[in-house]
């Protein structure tokens, strides 16, 4: 597996610390650069990879150490740090004492900690020389192994995230044509961005149980291993079996809800255009305050501005690439998103995943929902949003067992919509309860009610809505 271990420092990794920790293998390794020299790699002289440093990341955001990491001692989680990570690769049995050398000797250096705390030491690690029979034939360094259909990538932390080295892992395994395979003990817990990335990448998160073998850890389907790659196992009637962790909710987070918005913006292009209002109105409106920060990967790095993640958009729609980002609000009031940014046809489209996070005595401000509608329909060119509800952790992870799914709350159709299919058309896709007008007479939106997130029906009355305006849609 590879061996991750973390350098969390007041100060910036400088040559002298960088010189320092590289110098963890002797003087015999080789360094290497990779991911368009954002990765130095400490090589064996036959170019096996033996340790991968990540740039050292500034960040300036209250909590994300302890967000992803849990309380770590010795570091203040509320002061500006510069985070380091080191992975070793499983190919080498000295990788592990290596990676823990190079963070070890960059807090000798810098002060501050590392995680996890016992993974540290400043001694010299040996590397036997290579020997070909050995050799493990493995294109990039976070990749524990490599088959002709599947990536596989052992990860042992406590929480799984969007990180640099692994979506760079997952640009490899789409880019080689493989499969991704995340494999993780049962504890372990993804996050949003990781999650999402995951459900639009070729592959699965494996979860390697003790008591139950092998599971997809988002559908409960029992794995096995077959001709290079994992696979469902498929019962007789052609019906995928489900693991005993998933066939049954658990109890724990019953008291807890996540708020879950999806929205499409579509803007029309102009040179002053400046992206993230619909984003930053959403989380002023549900939570009282603007988002924290922003970056492209997790940790989050950035603090907030529309304007700068503007300029990342507009630079890669040059070269036809859209924009993805992570933004996480305030400690104390869980919430976090994606944002996908793209050119079409129609325009500069967002399109957004918000998820906010609600304990026992704190409910979800559903109240909130029909102003924050029009508020976005009148200034912020939403073209749809839907809203949903689920019993589910308010820190926002996705643990690797059965979760209640989510239930509709609402579903907005914003005016270019309405305009477009009619609005005598549009309002009568749901008679009982009748839509809510919103927004100008002459240009109005329309909002679909179903519920207070307790009737799973409204499953029913969302896909009636969906399917009428389908039909009346104009071709494209």
């Amino acid at each position: 597996m590879t061996y991750d271990v973390i350098a969390l420092t007041p100060a910036m990794p400088d040559t002298k610390a960088l010189l320092a920790a590289l110098h963890a293998g002797g003087p015999d390794l080789r360094v290497n650069g990779a991911a368009d020299g954002a990765v130095a790699q400490l090589c064996r002289s036959d170019g096996q990879p033996l340790v991968s440093i990540e740039a050292p990341r500034f960040l300036q955001l209250p909590g994300e150490t302890a967000r992803l990491l849990g309380h770590v001692e010795g570091v203040d989680p509320t002061a500006p740090m510069w985070w380091t990570e080191v992975r070793g690769t499983s190919a080498v049995a000295e990788s592990r004492r290596l990676a823990g050398s190079v963070a070890g000797r960059l807090t000798a250096v810098l002060g501050g900690a590392t995680w996890p705390r016992e993974a540290a030491h400043t001694d010299v690690v040996t590397v036997p020389a290579a020997d070909p029979a050995d050799r493990t034939a493995v294109d990039h360094g976070g990749v524990d192994v490599v088959t002709g259909k599947a990536a596989l990538v052992i990860h042992d932390r406590p929480i799984a995230a969007a990180t640099t080295w692994l979506t760079d892992v997952i640009r490899f395994t789409t880019g080689t044509g493989r499969e991704l395979h995340l494999i993780t003990p049962p504890r372990t817990r993804l996050t949003l961005p990781l999650r999402t990335l995951l459900d639009h990448t070729p592959g699965r998160w494996v979860v390697q149980d003790p008591e139950h073998g092998y599971r997809d850890g988002l559908t409960g389907s029992e794995l096995v291993w077959n001709d290079s790659h994992f696979a469902p196992i498929v019962e007789g009637d052609g019906r995928r079996r489900i693991a005993p962790p998933f066939q049954y909710p658990r109890g724990d987070g019953a008291s807890e809800r996540q708020l879950m918005l999806s929205l499409r913006t579509i803007h029309p292009v102009a040179d002053q255009l400046v992206l993230g209002g619909a984003l930053e109105c959403a989380w002023q409106m549900l939570t009282g305050s603007a988002p924290a920060g922003w970056s492209t990967a997790e940790p989050v790095n950035l603090p907030w501005s529309r304007r700068e993640l503007t300029a990342l958009a507009r630079d890669r729609a040059r070269s036809t690439r859209p924009t993805w980002l992570v933004v996480v609000g305030a400690p104390e009031c869980p919430a976090i998103a994606n944002v996908r940014i793209a050119h079409t046809r129609s325009g500069v489209e967002e399109h957004i995943t918000l998820v906010l996070g609600h304990t026992a005595d704190r409910r979800p401000p559903l109240d909130v929902l029909p102003k924050l509608a029009q508020a976005l329909a009148d200034r912020h060119n939403l073209a749809t949003m839907v809203t949903e509800l689920r019993p589910a952790r308010a820190d926002l992870t996705i643990p690797a067992h059965h979760e209640p799914p989510s239930i509709p709350l609402s579903f907005t159709l914003g005016p270019d919509a309405v305009a477009d299919l009619g609005f005598d058309r549009a309002r009568r896709a749901l008679a009982e309860p009748a839509p809510m007008q919103l927004g100008q007479a002459s240009r109005p939106a329309l909002h679909f009610t179903f519920g207070d997130g307790t009737n799973t029906s409204a499953w029913q009355r969302l896909h009636q809505v969906t399917a009428y305006l389908n039909t009346g849609r104009k071709p494209a």
